[in-house]
């Protein structure tokens, strides 16, 4: 059983993942080992840094954004803060996936917020993040939505998402961000 696991995360070039719950020291030990990953493979310097970047982005975005109820609520899909990080190679690109419970009444505003930086120019993208800088759109855990701007801009490719429907109050977020393995020219 745990050889097909091994296989299946070979076949899908995955080169970490986890699935527990998410703290500051965690992340900080994660972004250790795959920054020391990158390095051992002899990655360029400049797709390792924008990797590692995104990465940074991608687990505080799940660090301060996971909704969770109480254990005690009966509608509650997990007993603790869980989220789900993946990290894979591909030929040309990076992939960094994560995955954690939001509340379903947030679905909306967070699918606008993507879908926005989505339809951005990098020019737009840059311009969108220096007006809520200066005009103090933040939200009650003090972002505005920054992280995902700064994922977008970091890894210079569209976010992938997807909102699947867990119960009535919930519903499990995945992000994607993928990185270019081409070294930038600049």
């Amino acid at each position: 059983m745990t050889y097909s696991y091994y296989k299946n995360m070979q076949i899908n070039n995955i080169i970490f993942v986890y699935q527990g719950e998410v703290t500051a020291d965690l992340v900080s030990s994660i972004l250790q080992m795959i920054e020391n990953k990158l390095e051992g493979e002899g990655e360029d310097k400049k797709v390792k840094k924008r990797v590692f970047n995104v990465m940074v982005e991608c687990l505080q975005n799940v660090y301060h954004h996971l909704d969770a109820l109480p254990p005690t609520d009966p509608n509650n899909p997990v007993k603790d803060k869980t989220a789900l990080l993946m990290i894979g190679r591909e030929e040309k690109d990076y992939f960094i996936i994560t995955g954690n419970h939001v509340l379903n009444d947030r679905i909306p505003e967070v699918k606008a917020r993507l879908d926005r930086i989505n339809r951005a120019t990098k020019e737009e993208l840059k311009q969108l993040y220096q007006e809520i800088l200066t005009g103090g759109e933040f939200s009650e855990k003090g972002t505005a939505g920054l992280g995902m701007i700064d994922i977008a801009r970091k890894s210079g490719q569209k976010l992938g998402y997807d909102f699947h429907p867990v119960n009535d109050k919930y519903s499990f977020f995945s992000l994607e961000a993928r990185v270019s393995r081409i070294p930038d020219k600049g």
